[in-house]
Protein backbone atom coordinates (compact mmCIF):
# COMPACT_ATOMS: atom_id res chain seq x y z
CA UNK A 1 0.00 0.00 0.00
CA UNK A 2 1.28 3.45 -0.90
CA UNK A 3 1.60 6.08 1.78
CA UNK A 4 1.80 9.86 1.70
CA UNK A 5 3.46 12.03 4.35
CA UNK A 6 2.41 15.58 5.24
CA UNK A 7 4.72 17.90 7.15
CA UNK A 8 3.41 20.80 9.24
CA UNK A 9 5.24 23.19 11.56
CA UNK A 10 3.96 24.02 15.03
CA UNK A 11 3.52 27.64 16.06
CA UNK A 12 6.17 28.76 18.53
CA UNK A 13 4.50 28.81 21.96
CA UNK A 14 5.51 28.30 25.56
CA UNK A 15 3.26 25.22 25.76
CA UNK A 16 5.58 23.48 23.28
CA UNK A 17 7.88 22.80 26.24
CA UNK A 18 5.59 19.86 27.08
CA UNK A 19 6.36 18.24 23.73
CA UNK A 20 10.08 18.79 24.30
CA UNK A 21 9.75 17.04 27.67
CA UNK A 22 7.85 14.18 26.03
CA UNK A 23 10.63 13.72 23.44
CA UNK A 24 13.21 13.76 26.24
CA UNK A 25 11.17 11.15 28.12
CA UNK A 26 11.04 9.02 24.95
CA UNK A 27 14.84 9.17 24.78
CA UNK A 28 14.98 8.02 28.43
CA UNK A 29 12.75 5.03 27.63
CA UNK A 30 14.78 4.24 24.52
CA UNK A 31 18.08 4.17 26.44
CA UNK A 32 16.49 2.09 29.23
CA UNK A 33 15.35 -0.50 26.66
CA UNK A 34 18.81 -0.60 25.05
CA UNK A 35 20.35 -1.18 28.49
CA UNK A 36 17.92 -4.05 29.15
CA UNK A 37 18.77 -5.64 25.80
CA UNK A 38 22.51 -5.46 26.50
CA UNK A 39 22.13 -6.80 30.06
CA UNK A 40 19.85 -9.66 28.98
CA UNK A 41 22.29 -10.75 26.28
CA UNK A 42 25.23 -10.52 28.69
CA UNK A 43 23.45 -12.68 31.29
CA UNK A 44 21.68 -15.23 29.11
CA UNK A 45 23.28 -14.95 25.67
CA UNK A 46 19.83 -14.59 24.09
CA UNK A 47 17.84 -11.93 22.26
CA UNK A 48 15.20 -10.14 24.37
CA UNK A 49 11.69 -10.67 22.97
CA UNK A 50 9.89 -7.41 22.13
CA UNK A 51 6.54 -8.56 23.60
CA UNK A 52 8.20 -9.39 26.93
CA UNK A 53 9.91 -6.01 26.91
CA UNK A 54 6.59 -4.24 26.20
CA UNK A 55 4.97 -5.95 29.19
CA UNK A 56 7.93 -5.07 31.43
CA UNK A 57 7.93 -1.38 30.45
CA UNK A 58 4.12 -1.24 30.90
CA UNK A 59 4.52 -2.57 34.46
CA UNK A 60 7.23 -0.02 35.22
CA UNK A 61 4.99 2.80 33.95
CA UNK A 62 2.12 1.70 36.22
CA UNK A 63 4.21 0.71 39.23
CA UNK A 64 3.56 2.57 42.48
CA UNK A 65 6.64 2.80 44.66
CA UNK A 66 8.10 4.82 47.52
CA UNK A 67 10.83 6.52 45.51
CA UNK A 68 12.23 10.06 45.60
CA UNK A 69 10.11 10.98 48.58
CA UNK A 70 6.82 9.62 47.21
CA UNK A 71 4.99 7.09 49.34
CA UNK A 72 3.04 4.18 47.80
CA UNK A 73 -0.21 5.81 48.91
CA UNK A 74 0.64 9.10 47.23
CA UNK A 75 1.06 7.74 43.72
CA UNK A 76 3.79 6.97 41.22
CA UNK A 77 7.48 7.82 41.45
CA UNK A 78 8.96 10.78 39.62
CA UNK A 79 10.58 8.44 37.07
CA UNK A 80 7.26 6.77 36.29
CA UNK A 81 5.47 10.11 36.08
CA UNK A 82 8.16 11.26 33.65
CA UNK A 83 7.69 8.17 31.47
CA UNK A 84 3.92 8.73 31.42
CA UNK A 85 4.52 11.89 29.37
CA UNK A 86 4.90 9.47 26.43
CA UNK A 87 1.78 7.66 25.21
CA UNK A 88 1.61 3.88 25.45
CA UNK A 89 1.57 3.47 21.66
CA UNK A 90 4.63 5.70 21.34
CA UNK A 91 6.41 3.43 23.83
CA UNK A 92 5.41 0.38 21.78
CA UNK A 93 6.76 2.07 18.63
CA UNK A 94 10.12 2.71 20.38
CA UNK A 95 10.41 -0.96 21.36
CA UNK A 96 9.41 -2.12 17.86
CA UNK A 97 12.02 0.14 16.23
CA UNK A 98 14.72 -1.24 18.52
CA UNK A 99 13.60 -4.78 17.66
CA UNK A 100 13.77 -4.05 13.91
CA UNK A 101 17.25 -2.56 14.33
CA UNK A 102 18.45 -5.71 16.13
CA UNK A 103 16.90 -7.94 13.45
CA UNK A 104 18.78 -6.02 10.75
CA UNK A 105 21.98 -6.31 12.79
CA UNK A 106 21.64 -10.10 13.14
CA UNK A 107 20.88 -10.43 9.43
CA UNK A 108 23.49 -8.05 7.97
CA UNK A 109 26.21 -7.73 10.62
CA UNK A 110 28.77 -9.15 8.17
CA UNK A 111 28.00 -6.22 5.85
CA UNK A 112 28.92 -3.69 8.53
CA UNK A 113 25.47 -3.10 10.05
CA UNK A 114 25.84 -2.18 13.74
CA UNK A 115 23.41 -2.86 16.60
CA UNK A 116 21.38 0.05 18.05
CA UNK A 117 23.19 1.95 20.78
CA UNK A 118 22.50 4.61 23.40
CA UNK A 119 21.56 8.09 22.22
CA UNK A 120 22.15 11.42 23.87
CA UNK A 121 18.99 13.24 24.80
CA UNK A 122 19.90 16.24 22.65
CA UNK A 123 20.19 13.95 19.60
CA UNK A 124 16.90 12.13 20.16
CA UNK A 125 14.37 13.71 17.80
CA UNK A 126 10.87 12.24 17.85
CA UNK A 127 8.13 9.92 19.01
CA UNK A 128 5.29 8.36 16.98
CA UNK A 129 1.59 7.94 17.78
CA UNK A 130 -0.51 5.42 15.87
CA UNK A 131 -4.23 4.84 16.52
CA UNK A 132 -4.61 6.90 19.70
CA UNK A 133 -3.10 9.76 21.70
CA UNK A 134 -3.96 12.55 19.24
CA UNK A 135 -6.98 14.28 17.69
CA UNK A 136 -7.16 16.87 14.90
CA UNK A 137 -9.49 19.76 15.70
CA UNK A 138 -10.80 22.73 13.73
CA UNK A 139 -8.76 25.88 13.10
CA UNK A 140 -5.48 24.01 12.49
CA UNK A 141 -5.31 22.58 15.99
CA UNK A 142 -4.01 19.24 17.19
CA UNK A 143 -4.74 17.70 20.58
CA UNK A 144 -1.94 15.55 21.99
CA UNK A 145 -2.73 14.09 25.38
CA UNK A 146 -4.61 16.78 27.28
CA UNK A 147 -3.06 19.80 25.55
CA UNK A 148 -3.91 21.53 22.27
CA UNK A 149 -1.27 22.82 19.84
CA UNK A 150 -1.69 24.98 16.76
CA UNK A 151 0.20 24.33 13.52
CA UNK A 152 0.65 25.83 10.04
CA UNK A 153 -1.72 23.86 7.83
CA UNK A 154 -0.28 24.41 4.37
CA UNK A 155 -2.62 21.88 2.69
CA UNK A 156 -5.52 19.59 3.44
CA UNK A 157 -4.86 16.09 4.73
CA UNK A 158 -6.19 13.44 2.34
CA UNK A 159 -6.71 9.78 3.18
CA UNK A 160 -6.98 7.84 6.44
CA UNK A 161 -4.34 8.83 9.01
CA UNK A 162 -2.01 5.96 9.93
CA UNK A 163 0.60 7.61 12.17
CA UNK A 164 1.41 11.03 13.61
CA UNK A 165 5.05 11.75 14.45
CA UNK A 166 6.17 14.67 16.60
CA UNK A 167 9.70 15.66 15.62
CA UNK A 168 12.04 18.47 16.63
CA UNK A 169 15.01 19.74 14.65
CA UNK A 170 18.39 20.95 16.01
CA UNK A 171 17.03 24.50 16.21
CA UNK A 172 14.34 23.41 18.66
CA UNK A 173 11.49 23.81 16.15
CA UNK A 174 8.76 21.16 16.29
CA UNK A 175 7.10 19.61 13.24
CA UNK A 176 4.20 17.21 12.77
CA UNK A 177 4.55 14.40 10.22
CA UNK A 178 1.20 12.86 9.26
CA UNK A 179 1.26 9.58 7.29
CA UNK A 180 -1.91 8.64 5.38
CA UNK A 181 -2.88 5.86 2.98
CA UNK A 182 -3.69 8.35 0.22
CA UNK A 183 -2.38 7.30 -3.22
CA UNK A 184 -1.21 10.49 -4.91
CA UNK A 185 -1.31 9.71 -8.63
CA UNK A 186 -0.87 12.49 -11.17
CA UNK A 187 -1.98 12.50 -14.79
CA UNK A 188 1.16 12.49 -16.91
CA UNK A 189 1.85 12.47 -20.63
CA UNK A 190 3.67 9.35 -21.80
CA UNK A 191 6.56 9.95 -24.18
CA UNK A 192 7.53 6.34 -24.91
CA UNK A 193 11.17 7.27 -24.33
CA UNK A 194 13.67 5.43 -22.13
CA UNK A 195 17.21 6.25 -21.03
CA UNK A 196 20.12 4.89 -19.02
CA UNK A 197 22.09 7.00 -16.56
CA UNK A 198 25.61 6.61 -15.22
CA UNK A 199 26.60 8.28 -11.96
CA UNK A 200 30.00 9.99 -11.87
CA UNK A 201 32.14 12.23 -9.66
CA UNK A 202 32.85 15.04 -12.13
CA UNK A 203 29.49 14.74 -13.91
CA UNK A 204 26.51 13.93 -11.68
CA UNK A 205 24.58 11.98 -14.35
CA UNK A 206 25.56 11.00 -17.89
CA UNK A 207 22.53 10.14 -20.02
CA UNK A 208 22.50 7.59 -22.84
CA UNK A 209 21.29 10.33 -25.24
CA UNK A 210 24.73 12.01 -24.90
CA UNK A 211 23.61 14.71 -22.44
CA UNK A 212 25.38 15.44 -19.16
CA UNK A 213 24.00 16.83 -15.88
CA UNK A 214 26.53 18.45 -13.57
CA UNK A 215 25.89 18.83 -9.85
CA UNK A 216 26.12 22.34 -8.33
CA UNK A 217 27.96 20.79 -5.32
CA UNK A 218 26.17 22.94 -2.75
CA UNK A 219 28.35 21.79 0.15
CA UNK A 220 31.52 22.76 -1.72
CA UNK A 221 30.01 26.18 -2.48
CA UNK A 222 29.32 26.79 1.22
CA UNK A 223 32.56 25.37 2.70
CA UNK A 224 34.00 28.80 3.48
CA UNK A 225 30.88 29.88 5.39
CA UNK A 226 30.63 26.49 7.12
CA UNK A 227 34.25 26.60 8.29
CA UNK A 228 33.82 30.11 9.64
CA UNK A 229 30.63 29.14 11.50
CA UNK A 230 32.29 25.98 12.85
CA UNK A 231 35.35 27.88 14.12
CA UNK A 232 33.08 30.45 15.74
CA UNK A 233 31.16 27.66 17.51
CA UNK A 234 34.34 25.90 18.70
CA UNK A 235 35.80 29.10 20.17
CA UNK A 236 32.86 29.70 22.53
CA UNK A 237 32.87 28.52 26.13
CA UNK A 238 31.02 25.25 26.70
CA UNK A 239 27.60 25.74 28.26
CA UNK A 240 27.46 29.46 27.51
CA UNK A 241 24.64 31.27 25.71
CA UNK A 242 27.07 32.46 23.05
CA UNK A 243 28.02 28.85 22.25
CA UNK A 244 24.32 27.95 21.87
CA UNK A 245 23.83 30.91 19.51
CA UNK A 246 26.87 29.84 17.49
CA UNK A 247 25.55 26.25 17.37
CA UNK A 248 22.22 27.41 15.99
CA UNK A 249 23.99 29.56 13.40
CA UNK A 250 26.01 26.51 12.29
CA UNK A 251 22.82 24.45 12.06
CA UNK A 252 21.18 27.13 9.88
CA UNK A 253 24.12 27.08 7.44
CA UNK A 254 23.91 23.27 7.14
CA UNK A 255 20.13 23.44 6.72
CA UNK A 256 20.47 25.95 3.90
CA UNK A 257 22.84 23.56 2.05
CA UNK A 258 20.40 20.67 2.52
CA UNK A 259 17.40 22.71 1.36
CA UNK A 260 19.17 24.00 -1.77
CA UNK A 261 20.30 20.50 -2.73
CA UNK A 262 16.85 19.00 -2.11
CA UNK A 263 15.17 21.72 -4.19
CA UNK A 264 17.54 20.96 -7.09
CA UNK A 265 16.83 17.23 -6.75
CA UNK A 266 13.05 17.73 -6.95
CA UNK A 267 13.33 19.94 -10.03
CA UNK A 268 15.69 17.48 -11.74
CA UNK A 269 13.41 14.53 -10.89
CA UNK A 270 10.43 16.27 -12.50
CA UNK A 271 12.52 17.19 -15.54
CA UNK A 272 13.67 13.61 -16.11
CA UNK A 273 10.26 12.01 -15.53
CA UNK A 274 8.64 14.51 -17.91
CA UNK A 275 11.11 13.50 -20.63
CA UNK A 276 11.37 9.72 -20.11
CA UNK A 277 8.94 6.93 -19.23
CA UNK A 278 11.64 4.41 -18.27
CA UNK A 279 14.80 5.38 -16.39
CA UNK A 280 17.60 2.86 -15.79
CA UNK A 281 20.41 3.12 -13.25
CA UNK A 282 23.18 0.88 -11.97
CA UNK A 283 23.13 -0.21 -8.34
CA UNK A 284 26.20 1.25 -6.61
CA UNK A 285 28.11 0.48 -3.42
CA UNK A 286 27.81 3.99 -2.01
CA UNK A 287 29.41 3.11 1.34
CA UNK A 288 32.51 1.84 -0.43
CA UNK A 289 32.58 4.95 -2.61
CA UNK A 290 32.23 7.08 0.51
CA UNK A 291 35.35 5.47 1.99
CA UNK A 292 37.27 6.16 -1.22
CA UNK A 293 36.15 9.69 -2.05
CA UNK A 294 34.72 10.93 1.24
CA UNK A 295 32.98 14.29 1.33
CA UNK A 296 32.31 14.55 -2.41
CA UNK A 297 30.08 11.44 -2.41
CA UNK A 298 28.11 12.94 0.47
CA UNK A 299 27.81 16.24 -1.41
CA UNK A 300 26.49 14.48 -4.54
CA UNK A 301 23.95 12.55 -2.40
CA UNK A 302 22.89 10.10 -5.11
CA UNK A 303 20.89 7.93 -2.68
CA UNK A 304 18.71 10.89 -1.69
CA UNK A 305 18.18 11.85 -5.33
CA UNK A 306 17.12 8.30 -6.30
CA UNK A 307 14.64 8.23 -3.42
CA UNK A 308 13.07 11.48 -4.64
CA UNK A 309 13.13 10.28 -8.26
CA UNK A 310 11.34 7.02 -7.36
CA UNK A 311 8.65 8.98 -5.51
CA UNK A 312 8.06 11.39 -8.42
CA UNK A 313 8.10 8.51 -10.94
CA UNK A 314 5.51 6.58 -8.93
CA UNK A 315 3.18 9.59 -8.86
CA UNK A 316 3.47 10.02 -12.63
CA UNK A 317 3.28 6.33 -13.49
CA UNK A 318 6.86 6.18 -14.75
CA UNK A 319 9.37 3.35 -14.10
CA UNK A 320 12.76 3.52 -12.37
CA UNK A 321 14.75 0.26 -12.62
CA UNK A 322 18.23 -0.85 -11.65
CA UNK A 323 20.68 -3.32 -13.15
CA UNK A 324 22.96 -5.48 -11.02
CA UNK A 325 25.97 -3.62 -9.59
CA UNK A 326 28.25 -6.49 -10.70
CA UNK A 327 27.31 -6.16 -14.35
CA UNK A 328 30.46 -4.86 -16.19
CA UNK A 329 28.74 -1.84 -17.72
CA UNK A 330 31.97 0.20 -17.81
CA UNK A 331 34.01 -2.56 -19.49
CA UNK A 332 31.35 -3.59 -22.04
CA UNK A 333 31.38 -2.13 -25.53
CA UNK A 334 28.03 -0.48 -26.24
CA UNK A 335 28.32 -1.31 -29.96
CA UNK A 336 29.35 -4.97 -30.18
CA UNK A 337 29.10 -6.20 -26.55
CA UNK A 338 32.80 -7.08 -26.20
CA UNK A 339 34.05 -7.05 -22.56
CA UNK A 340 37.62 -5.94 -21.93
CA UNK A 341 39.64 -7.43 -19.07
CA UNK A 342 40.77 -4.32 -17.21
CA UNK A 343 39.97 -0.61 -17.16
CA UNK A 344 41.62 1.72 -14.64
CA UNK A 345 39.71 4.48 -12.85
CA UNK A 346 41.91 7.12 -14.50
CA UNK A 347 41.17 5.85 -18.04
CA UNK A 348 38.39 8.12 -19.28
CA UNK A 349 38.46 6.83 -22.89
CA UNK A 350 39.13 3.41 -24.36
CA UNK A 351 39.02 1.69 -27.77
CA UNK A 352 37.16 -1.59 -28.27
CA UNK A 353 39.63 -4.30 -29.52
CA UNK A 354 36.78 -5.98 -31.43
CA UNK A 355 35.03 -3.18 -33.38
CA UNK A 356 37.67 -0.44 -32.83
CA UNK A 357 35.06 2.03 -31.56
CA UNK A 358 36.37 4.78 -29.27
CA UNK A 359 34.27 5.15 -26.11
CA UNK A 360 33.97 7.76 -23.42
CA UNK A 361 33.92 5.92 -20.12
CA UNK A 362 30.68 7.40 -18.71
CA UNK A 363 28.78 7.83 -21.98
CA UNK A 364 29.44 4.22 -23.01
CA UNK A 365 28.42 2.97 -19.56
CA UNK A 366 25.11 4.87 -19.73
CA UNK A 367 24.34 3.34 -23.15
CA UNK A 368 25.09 -0.17 -21.85
CA UNK A 369 22.90 0.42 -18.78
CA UNK A 370 20.10 1.58 -21.07
CA UNK A 371 20.37 -1.43 -23.39
CA UNK A 372 20.62 -4.00 -20.60
CA UNK A 373 17.78 -2.44 -18.57
CA UNK A 374 15.52 -2.15 -21.62
CA UNK A 375 16.22 -5.75 -22.67
CA UNK A 376 15.41 -7.01 -19.15
CA UNK A 377 12.02 -5.26 -19.30
CA UNK A 378 11.42 -6.49 -22.85
CA UNK A 379 11.49 -3.01 -24.35
CA UNK A 380 14.31 -3.83 -26.76
CA UNK A 381 15.90 -6.97 -28.14
CA UNK A 382 19.65 -6.47 -27.94
CA UNK A 383 22.66 -8.76 -28.12
CA UNK A 384 23.91 -7.80 -24.66
CA UNK A 385 23.16 -10.30 -21.83
CA UNK A 386 20.28 -9.37 -19.55
CA UNK A 387 20.94 -8.15 -16.00
CA UNK A 388 18.81 -8.70 -12.93
CA UNK A 389 16.22 -5.99 -12.40
CA UNK A 390 16.21 -5.13 -8.70
CA UNK A 391 13.36 -2.61 -8.62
Amino acid sequence: MSMKTYQFKLYQHKRNKHLHRAINAASNIYNHCIALHKRYYRLFGKFLNKNSLMKHIAKLRKKRTAHAGVSPACGRSKQNEYWLLVGSQAVQDIIQRIDRAYQLFFKHNKKGVRPPNFRKRIKYKSFTLKQAGYKFLEDNRLKIGKRIYKFWKSREIEGAIKTVTIKRNPLGEIFIFVVTDFVDRQASITTGKSAGFDFGLKVFLTCSNNTEISSPLFLKQSLKILRSASRNHSSKKRGSNNREKARKNLVRVHRKVVNRRRDWFWKLAHQLTNEFDYLFFETLNLKGMQRLWGRKIGDLALAEFLKILEFVAFKKGKTVSYIDQWYPSTKTCGECGFIIDQLGLNERYWVCPSCHTKHGRDSNSSRVIHKVGASALGLEDVSLPKAAILV
